[in-house]
């Protein structure tokens, strides 16, 4: 699976977790906002990644491209100097458009550190 640009503007890598793809992003200058913490922007864009990364494994047999519709973020506490994880899943999948939800954390999934909702318009190759 390749990755939108911006991801490796931000470093991040893919690994496959239970079949399913989440994204690691090392922290580093790239990605600092003030002093020890992640800039909301690469949060943001870590979260796009990954919910991109959700539609394309879930869409993976077929020839589709994907477009952003659009997204909201939610941030729900500072990102620290640590490595962030995010992934997306998939609320639905329609014909033509994938809603996700994609978290983001670093030490404890269940404490994340940024959600969002992303809307995906779908252009599958068959029609």
């Amino acid at each position: 699976m390749t990755l939108p640009p911006y991801a490796q503007l931000l470093g991040v890598t893919l690994e496959l977790v239970d079949g399913a793809p989440e994204i690691v992003m090392p922290f580093g200058q790239h990605v600092v906002g003030r002093p020890g913490y992640l800039q909301g922007g690469a949060i943001a864009g870590l979260l796009e990644v990954a919910a991109v990364a959700a539609v394309r494994h879930a869409l993976a047999a077929e020839e589709a491209r994907i477009k952003p519709i659009n997204a909201t973020v939610d941030f729900m506490r500072g990102g620290r100097d640590h490595v962030t994880r995010a992934a997306g899943e998939i609320t639905r999948l329609g014909a033509r458009i994938a809603t996700v939800t994609a978290v983001a954390w670093q030490d404890d999934r269940a404490r994340p550190i940024a959600s969002a909702r992303m809307n995906y318009l779908i252009e599958r190759a068959s029609g």
